[in-house]
């Protein structure tokens, strides 16, 4: 399974509630599938760069968040029709960070493979 970064921009609320069942949401359709979430951050709630409109309102203000995931291609079709739908984000965009793990170590990740403990450039 290929392995993906998702950036989300939430629309603000006062209460965490609303961005909670939205990263919830995600999250779950992704198991659902078969597939595995390997990490969510937030990153905060920030002014954006200029005010956008989505569902017929203005927003100003957003939550970031990002979610890394592992799932099949097709999966992506299905979450980025949610994503289109639910009058909570703003804006997102999916990354494709490589197509297997091995990938991803062969960039310099910290990872062990086999005896040897590769060079880590601090």
């Amino acid at each position: 399974m290929p392995i993906y970064q998702m950036l989300c921009i939430a629309a603000h609320f006062p209460d965490y509630k609303h961005i909670q069942g939205l990263v919830r949401q995600s999250a779950l359709h992704i198991m659902d599938a078969g597939g595995v979430v390997r990490n969510i951050q937030s990153r905060g709630t920030r002014n954006l760069p200029q005010r956008m409109r989505r569902h017929g309102n203005y927003h100003e203000m957003g939550d970031y968040w990002t979610m890394n995931f592992d799932t099949a291609p097709r999966t992506l079709l299905s979450l980025n029709s949610i994503m289109r739908r639910d009058p909570r984000v703003v804006r997102w965009t999916i990354l494709k960070l490589g197509s297997r793990p091995e990938d991803m170590a062969r960039e310099g990740r910290r990872t062990i493979m086999g005896d040897t403990i590769p060079a880590l450039d601090l």
